[in-house]
């Protein structure tokens, strides 16, 4: 009676394990408020009313899963569902580093259309053959330089100013080239470096500088916007192929839907917290970005010559500015 009673037990314990839904855990850098946190809440709202009992997607920013270069690994090995990598993409794939040419993407339009023409036919079987899946196109955004040393309104004013940057080496090099010193760190790490002296600036879109709240420990905004990230809902293939085909379809046919409502409040966003970052206190300036593109005709080059069909990616996606 005892090992029937044991027994039943045991299966109804395994009963409601299978009764649980799957946990789908998404994670990302940005913190509360950023472009990344609004936009991976609102594609795991619309996905989780999609799917149901049958899986659920949990969101953790902030780095709580680990930085962008951890989170890379993690979807490698199975162990992490979904991230939203931005910069770090070129790091894990060489032909991403197109997006870290300065001055490439002219608009949101421009976007768009190089996600057409290159991401998916070209960038995106890359990825899969690097052992990850690309779900969505979303954004980073039009980055720009904060620091306490002085305004940056020419490239030569970035001589001797301590930089953090993302990973990626293309970011990095612009920098040297423009003769900063450039040294990369984790997000979640850089308001500490700021405050410290250990870094005299940054460069992220508003949306990330506002929401870490950079602005407080940073003097001068100059609006270079030197580079257009995308980022991408990413998944690793180990954990993808092990998800049910409804379940995919159901978090690939979202992830493409929000793009939308990101770009909608990515342009909401450049405007209102712009204006509140100007009200707080940091000194915005305009800088020449004439100077800035004319600087950066070697990083083009180098990654022409350096990147398997690098040339005619860069080729490619400036004619689509073009129309």
């Amino acid at each position: 009676m005892g090992s029937r009673v044991t027994a039943g037990l045991l299966f109804c314990a395994a009963c409601a394990r299978t009764d649980r839904p799957l946990d789908i855990r998404f994670g990302h850098v940005g913190a509360p408020g950023s472009l990344f946190a609004i936009s991976a809440e609102e594609f795991a709202r619309r996905a989780n009313e999609q799917l149901g009992p049958r899986a659920r997607v949990l969101v953790f920013g902030s780095s709580q899963l680990g930085s962008d270069e951890v989170m890379m690994q993690k979807l490698k090995l199975g162990t992490l569902e979904l991230a939203l990598p931005s910069t770090v993409m070129s790091t894990a794939v060489a032909a991403f580093g197109l997006f870290e040419m300065p001055y490439l993407v002219k608009d949101r339009a421009h976007m768009k259309r190089i996600e057409q023409a290159i991401v998916w036919p070209t960038l995106g079987p890359q990825a899969e053959a690097a052992g990850y899946r690309i779900l969505a196109v979303w954004e980073n955004g039009f980055r720009h330089i904060t620091n306490n040393r002085r305004p940056i309104a020419r490239p030569e004013d970035l001589r001797g100013i301590k930089l953090r940057t993302p990973t990626g080496q293309w970011r990095i090099r612009m920098f040297q080239a423009f003769g900063a010193n450039p040294s990369p760190m984790p997000l979640s790490e850089v308001f500490v470096a700021l405050q410290t002296g250990v870094m005299d600036g940054q460069e992220n879109p508003v949306a990330q500088i506002h929401s870490a709240r950079l602005h407080e420990v940073q003097t001068y905004l100059s609006l270079t916007s030197h580079v257009y990230t995308p980022a991408y809902v990413t998944a690793g293939l180990a954990a993808w192929d092990r998800l049910s085909e409804d379940v995919r379809a159901v978090l690939q046919t979202t992830a493409r839907e929000v793009q939308g409502f990101v770009y909608e409040a990515a342009e909401r966003l450049d405007r209102e917290l712009l204006a509140e970052l100007g009200a707080s206190g940091i000194q915005v300036n305009e800088p020449d970005r004439a100077a800035f593109l004319n600087a950066s005709r070697a990083i083009y080059a180098e990654f022409a010559g350096s990147v398997s069909g690098g040339r005619a990616l860069i080729d490619s996606a400036v004619a689509l500015g073009n129309r």
